[in-house]
């Protein structure tokens, strides 16, 4: 919505997968595409690909919830020209969509800004520290709810805190998102 209030952007799509992305793009020929890099049809890598092999003037900015070396220089050898982290600033994702269109881009930079987020930039308290290292370890909501004291609600309602706050979407994407915080990868 950001991006159609923007007068110098014009959106002229949106897809659900990545076939009806390609799809798209074949009929509407934008400038830069914006590629999720969890689809329900493949990953941002796989897309980027597709893109350029079909589309090579097309410009290719993959988004991620994942900070993540690999996949950064997976997104470099597919051809994408930026690979930010979901959480980036609306200033920060228009500019660079304007320096990717006007060739300015550095695939590095983007991520290397949003990347350096630590544990406590994502404000999460003692008790949400707590509950992610216990769903790290595979602990189901009871297990937890018995340890720290608190009902089965309390722990579901810190959970979905947490998934916001980290911006995942389950247990699984916490607990890696977690082992990779702890093991500085982040």
């Amino acid at each position: 919505m950001f991006l159609e209030a923007d007068e110098k952007i014009k959106v002229c799509g949106e897809a659900g997968n990545l076939n009806e992305a390609i799809e798209l793009i074949g009929h509407k020929r934008p400038d830069v595409v914006l590629l999720d890099f969890k689809l329900p049809d493949g990953d941002g890598i796989t897309g980027c690909l597709k893109i350029k092999n079909m589309y090579p003037h097309i410009k290719v900015i993959i988004l991620t919830a994942f900070a993540n070396e690999n996949n950064l220089l997976e997104a470099k050898r597919a051809g994408a020209e930026a690979y930010l982290l979901k959480d980036v600033e609306c200033e920060q994702l228009t500019s660079t969509i304007f320096s990717i269109y006007n060739d300015n881009g550095d695939l590095a930079s983007p991520l290397m800004v949003n990347a350096k987020k630590q544990k406590n930039d994502f404000n999460l308290s003692n008790k949400e520290t707590k509950i992610l290292d216990m769903v790290s370890l595979g602990k189901v909501n009871k297990e937890i709810a018995e340890r720290l004291n608190v009902s089965e609600k309390t722990v579901r309602n810190y959970i979905c805190k947490i998934f916001k706050k980290i911006n995942v979407t389950n247990r699984t994407e916490a607990a890696s998102f977690w082992l990779r915080q702890k093991d500085g990868q982040l």
